[in-house]
């Protein structure tokens, strides 16, 4: 699991995602991989969707995304309700995650 994490944290460090904008959104009720991967495969679905990464510890599902990919907040809060849990906040980051 671990050797699978630092695969992923070098891939995402690496530019290999590489967004025009990334959403981040509070997120409460993340408490496993299993369990969150409603709202990756919810987000996933959308084109344009770059990627999709869950920090369980902060609470946030980061949502990369290239520029012609728009969410209203009505929308995001769909997705994440519909997925089984609660959004608390957006962040839109130019450029992709920071």
């Amino acid at each position: 699991m671990r050797s699978l994490l630092a695969v992923l944290a070098l891939l995402s460090s690496s530019g290999v995602w590489a967004a025009d904008i990334t959403y981040r959104l509070r997120v409460d009720g993340l408490a496993c991989a299993y369990c969150a991967y409603g709202i990756e495969k919810a987000f996933m679905k959308t084109e344009g969707v770059a990627h999709v990464d869950i920090d369980f510890e902060k609470g946030y599902v980061l949502v990369d995304a290239e520029r012609k990919v728009t969410f209203t907040e009505n929308e995001l809060r769909r997705i994440v309700n519909d997925s089984g849990f609660t959004l608390r906040g957006v962040e839109c980051l130019e450029g992709g995650a920071q």
